[in-house]
């Protein structure tokens, strides 16, 4: 499970510097500051959690489940969160119908919140 989620850490951790890449030169002329902003919030996120989970890979103080409960937690936090993010902030080039994505976005970030909450509750509860 560690490798899977470092493997899990590198893959997001280097999309997001892609994708921050691809929004400040790419998508700068095409979107406007605010949608590019929104697009940056994505950017963001993933790559703190990207971090996020190679703390979570390599933090030998948890379990085997407990790391397994967070990754699952920060994975669908992930591609709800930033994902719709990408998507409705760039839905005026894409032409995508991309409005039913706009309730994803909380629950992406409820998520997220319960993975640090699963990762307090986890080291609280350590006996030693």
């Amino acid at each position: 499970m560690d490798k899977k989620i470092l493997l899990v850490a590198a893959i997001l951790g280097v999309t997001a510097i892609i994708l921050g890449a691809f929004g400040a030169h790419g998508l700068k002329k095409v979107l406007s500051v605010e949608q590019l902003a929104t697009f940056e919030v994505g950017v963001r996120y993933q790559m703190y959690h990207a971090l996020f989970l190679l703390f979570i890979g390599t933090f030998t103080f948890l379990g085997e489940k407990e790391r397994s409960i967070i990754f699952y937690l920060t994975i669908i936090g992930v591609l709800f969160f930033s994902g719709s993010i990408y998507f409705l902030a760039t839905n005026t080039i894409t032409n995508l119908k991309t409005k039913f994505l706009g309730p994803i976005t909380p629950i992406g970030g409820l998520f997220l919140v319960s993975a640090w909450g699963y990762l307090f509750y986890a080291v609280l509860s350590k006996k030693h």
